[in-house]
């Protein structure tokens, strides 16, 4: 009976695993749908904006870029601004980050960009957090206690 038991909680955890890696791959899926969507967006706001700009210049008229295109352009900044917003919520859904200096996907732990070599800034605040958690709860002896608040000073500068 035991053995069926060990099966029954082995194949639900299986079923719990493949529910979640099931439904962050079709939030990933819809997030790349959306971004591709403003991606269409803002090229046809592109377009508007050059079919604007090039019957002006037709017409030989002055073109005023802040009254006429500031529409086009705070809509291609929200859109902008939602493609980010997908990026980063598909980064989490990966479990993975961005590198700053050349926006490459990286493990959530990386110290160094594996593709430029970049430090990566989390990781050393994550570390110094994580020393400072062990020697908040760590028992320090009293002969000792001196040189735990040298460490938290120096940690704290």
């Amino acid at each position: 009976m035991d053995f069926f038991n060990k099966i029954g909680k082995k194949v639900s955890q299986t079923y719990d695993a493949t529910a979640e890696k099931t439904s962050k791959i079709a939030k990933e899926a819809k997030l790349k749908m959306k971004i591709n969507e403003n991606k269409s967006d803002i090229k046809q706001l592109y377009k508007e904006i050059g079919k604007k700009v090039y019957e002006k210049h037709v017409r030989e008229e002055n073109i005023d870029i802040r009254k006429e295109l500031e529409e086009e352009c705070t809509k291609i900044d929200v859109l902008s601004s939602e493609i980010e917003t997908c990026l980063k919520s598909i980064l989490e859904l990966k479990e993975r980050k961005q590198c700053p200096k050349c926006h490459s996907e990286i493990d959530l732990d990386a110290a160094y960009c594996p593709r430029c070599g970049e430090k990566q800034p989390d990781v050393e605040n994550k570390v110094t957090e994580d020393i400072i958690e062990d020697l908040e709860n760590s028992e320090v002896k009293p002969e000792n206690q001196t040189e735990k608040e040298i460490v938290e000073q120096k940690l704290d500068n």
